[in-house]
């Protein structure tokens, strides 16, 4: 999932005005009336939404009552419902539907919003009233709901810099600032540099290996760029196949280093400095609040705990796989040289090739075969009916919703009852406007207002291959697991039943949060489910079960290697965030010290991962990117009880949505999970899915 926005979009009762975002909005579900939002309305909105949440939280302060739960917790909670409003519809937009005059107000907002953030964390008498209600919290008699979002309010304005004065107060405050400012500036320089490579090719003998599907997509984009031959970007659609299936070794390579060198070249785009300034500033926060590094700090509220948790995580899995990731590695090589390569040494951008070329001969799988069985339409009928199978959910599409883009999907979900649920989005395509990856968010969510179960508006956005004018779009097995991955979470967001916001939906721990979107990936090997949809663009014949037996004997092909990969990028984080003094000298330097215990193939000079590492310097995931891994051992084992009880088992499912997708973060994760499974997690089954050990 890519970064889950940190604010609750929600409908309020506003005065009459002539800005969308100002007024209330009479729509289907109180949806955004996008259609009617312009530029110049975001502004003046936050403004004034900022001026009424202020307002809301001088009235929580200046309250004569003593402090009790709900004058002082739930009253913080249901605050600032506006700017939740006129917020939720801005950072959407910013990721998915994008523009550089909207980058820049962007940047013009950041500090609005740091110090609305700092005008409630900061607040001396608002904490007084929150440590007062915390200090009592036996006598209020609280369920387990209010008890965590109580301790939860209390240690978050804690780590927030609630505790600081003076100069410490002031310098916190800036640093917040800033920080908000540096995330957006580097989230601009990659969008910028990957949207200013475009590759013209003319002469068609250059692309000799590209399967067609992917020639008449570049066609297609070239055609649209009015230029002539084919063209192709960065966008994994059209960057994928070339790497996969290119036999022009040069083009790879021109690709590979494009693609790695985005904000890592001599220009103004160039995001270096700024992570030398976003790691430097992270330490002196965490230094504040006394915490020795940024991980210490993030990590004390997590499932983890600490960094030396992790990194014992990281290192058990790590020798797990290392030694098979080497002899995977060498296994590739050997073939390569048997298949014409005589390069010196194996290089980034030989591997996908040769690896291709070596899963289709060992388990004569061709992805481009494969593909033709899922197109996205039938892709996305068997995911709606895995969820209708498993939790009894009805997706209506309807076209009375306002849509920020002709691409995106509107959708009414509905329980087994015929009860509505939530309003659901799905944005699949990539364009320019949007950034690469795949997400999943909210424009509202759930929560009880005066009574009345508000349901939340979810929204998935991913980058999947275009329809071309002769084909629709046809998924890889990792795009259909890409939409069960997003989907999972958009289930954990649309069947949460909470009280309050902030514990409502995926307001969860970050290590956590994984779970419901990792675990859904599992049903794409399995044949039961592939039965319901999978069936082939042109003739319709079902997904041959000979085909689906390759697809799942090559699922664990390079398994080793995917794990380490995944291990390094954990790693990287875990180093940045693990320093206890500003780094010093060249940050590709940094780079390729914390990844040196899981390189197996050379380090690409003019390349740098870490300048588009969106994940931990513009998202969520700073000391936190272990957490996929981290789910991984939890959902490999929470799955493990569906495969002995049955993939369709529905006493299972409830119990999973009882358990889990319904109770948002109302209590610690461990004891959901605990609940659900009847035991903590281990290791064992992902090491097993793996084909790690027997």
């Amino acid at each position: 999932m890519a970064s889950i926005i940190l604010f609750c979009a929600a409908c309020t009762t506003t005065p009459k005005t002539d800005n969308p975002l100002l007024s209330e909005w009479n729509t289907p579900h109180q949806t955004p009336p996008f259609s009617k939002i312009e530029l110049k309305h975001y502004e003046p909105a936050f403004i004034k939404a900022i001026e009424e949440g202020k307002n809301e939280v001088d009235a929580i302060v200046n309250n004569s009552d003593a402090p009790t739960f709900d004058n002082t917790i739930v009253a913080l909670d249901n605050a600032g419902e506006l700017l939740s409003k006129v917020a939720g519809v801005f950072y959407n937009l910013t990721s998915s539907n994008t523009s550089e005059a909207m980058q820049d107000l962007a940047q013009k907002i950041s500090p609005m919003m740091s110090d609305y953030s700092s005008y409630i964390n900061l607040n001396e008498k608002l904490f007084t009233r929150i440590k007062a209600v915390y200090d009592k919290k036996e006598s209020f008699k609280l369920n387990a709901e209010q008890t965590t979002l109580l301790e939860d309010t209390y240690k978050g304005f804690v780590r927030s810099g609630a505790n600081l004065t003076g100069k410490d107060r002031t310098r916190f405050k800036e640093i917040s600032k800033e920080l908000s400012k540096l995330s957006l500036k580097f989230d601009k320089n990659e969008l910028k540099e990957t949207n200013a490579f475009k590759l013209i090719i003319k002469d068609k003998k250059e692309l000799k290996g590209l399967p067609e599907s992917a020639l008449e997509a570049a066609a297609l984009a070239a055609k649209q760029a009015k230029e002539e031959g084919y063209l192709f970007n960065l966008q994994y659609p059209s960057y994928g196949p070339v790497m996969k299936y290119a036999e022009n070794r040069k083009l790879r390579e021109k690709l590979y280093k494009a693609r790695a060198s985005v904000a890592f070249k001599n220009n103004e785009f160039n995001n270096t400095e700024i992570i030398r300034q976003i790691t430097t500033l992270r330490l002196e926060k965490a230094n504040l609040l006394g915490f020795k590094s940024y991980a210490d700090y993030i990590l004390e509220n997590r499932m983890s705990e600490n960094a030396d948790n992790v990194n014992n995580f990281l290192k058990e899995l790590l020798d797990a796989s290392h030694k098979y990731t080497l002899k995977e590695v060498k296994e590739i090589e050997a073939f390569a040289r048997k298949n014409g390569f005589k390069g010196k040494t194996l290089q980034v951008w030989d591997s996908g090739f040769y690896s291709q070329k070596l899963k289709e001969a060992k388990y004569s799988l061709d992805d481009e075969i494969v593909k033709q069985y899922f197109p996205l339409n039938k892709v996305q009928e068997g995911v709606f009916g895995l969820a209708k199978t498993l939790y009894g959910l009805t997706f209506k599409e309807v076209d009375n919703i306002d849509k920020y883009h002709k691409d995106v999907q509107t959708y009414e979900v509905y329980d087994a009852n015929n009860k509505f649920l939530a309003v659901f989005y799905a944005d699949f395509f990539p364009r320019e406007s949007k950034q690469s990856g795949a997400w999943m968010n909210d424009y509202r969510s759930q929560k009880m207002v005066n009574g009345k179960d508000r349901r939340p508006i979810i929204t998935i956005v991913t980058n999947f291959t275009k329809p071309t004018e002769t084909k629709p779009s046809l998924l890889s097995m990792g795009e259909v697991r890409t939409f069960l991955h997003e989907f999972g979470h958009a289930l954990h967001g649309m069947l949460t039943k909470c009280t309050y916001s902030s514990t409502s939906g995926t307001s969860v721990m970050r290590d956590f949060v994984e779970l419901p979107s990792q675990i859904h990936e599992n049903w794409a090997l399995e044949k039961e489910w592939l039965d319901t949809f999978a069936a082939h663009y042109k003739t319709g014949e079902k997904l041959p079960t000979e085909l689906i037996e390759k697809i799942k004997k090559a699922d664990n092909f390079l398994a080793a290697y995917g794990n380490d990969r995944q291990v390094s990028f954990a790693m990287i984080d875990m180093a940045y965030h693990s320093i206890t003094k500003p780094i010093e000298g060249k940050i590709i330097d940094f780079e390729h010290k914390a990844f040196e215990p899981t390189r197996v193939l050379p380090a690409v000079k003019g390349t740098c991962f870490s300048t588009a590492f969106g994940h931990i310097f513009a998202g969520g995931y700073a000391a936190g990117y272990y957490s996929y891994k981290w789910a991984e051992v939890l959902d490999a084992d929470a799955f493990s009880v569906f495969k002995k009880n049955g993939i369709f088992d529905k006493a299972t499912a409830d119990s999973f949505r009882k358990n889990v997708l319904e109770r948002g973060g109302t209590e610690h994760p461990m004891k959901l999970y605990k609940r659900f499974r009847g035991q903590k997690p281990t290791n064992e089954a992902l090491l097993k899915r793996m084909g790690l050990i027997k």
